[in-house]
């Protein structure tokens, strides 16, 4: 008779995915992490909504004007309890 897993693993860990979270999936951490703000291109000065993720902790990053297509260099600084203490953007050139 085979070995009896009484924790069997995940569908996730069986083939080595990463964790999906869905929205209102009851994970309350999850969905402050992922933060809507209205930002203003540096090169055209459109305004536009951008989604900051704050689960990765003080980053740098490049985003793409969603209006003239230009590329902004994004700071994002989160604070010691996960919450965001700035967003700083300029032109990448």
């Amino acid at each position: 008779m085979p070995a009896r897993n009484d924790n069997p693993p995940s569908v996730d860990e069986l083939y080595g995915l990463e964790p999906v979270f869905e929205p209102g999936g009851g994970e309350a951490a999850g969905c402050e992490r992922l933060q809507s703000r209205a930002v203003q291109c540096p090169y055209c000065g459109e305004a536009f909504e951008t989604v900051v993720d704050l689960s990765s902790g003080s980053t740098s990053y490049i985003e793409d004007c969603q209006v003239c297509c230009q590329p902004i260099e994004f700071s994002l600084e989160v604070g010691e309890e996960g919450t965001l203490a700035s967003l700083e953007i300029r032109r990448s050139d």
